[in-house]
């Protein structure tokens, strides 16, 4: 796969803090539930790609491989079970997980 955010991965996401980082997880969360429930799929797939690809990264850097690296990649195996799932009702779990990251990062700007 092809990196989509790769200004991102090379100059800024590992300087990030762990709130913006999940804030911005999160925004590509909102993105691909949304055009899931639209039944859009290309653009359902693009967030979607976008959103692991974040994730991926917030995996991968050096300051979250403590106690926080098991809770990263828990996320990541609910996140894909939760829209990935075809024959299951549609409820979206993660939207509050998301917000309490993005209102903590925008509070210690």
């Amino acid at each position: 796969m092809p990196i989509l955010h790769r200004k991102q991965a090379q100059d800024k996401w590992f300087t990030l803090t762990l709130a913006q980082q999940l804030g911005n997880i999160g925004s590509e969360y909102e993105r691909a539930l949304s055009w899931k429930q639209k039944n859009q799929p290309e653009h359902f797939q693009n967030a979607f790609d976008r959103m692991l690809e974040l994730l991926d990264l917030t995996i991968a850097d050096p300051r979250w491989q403590n106690h926080r690296l098991k809770e990263l990649v828990r996320l990541r195996e609910f996140i894909c079970q939760e829209l990935l799932e075809e024959n299951q009702t549609l409820k979206p779990t993660l939207q509050k997980y998301f917000n309490q990251y993005a209102l903590l990062a925008c509070k210690n700007r």
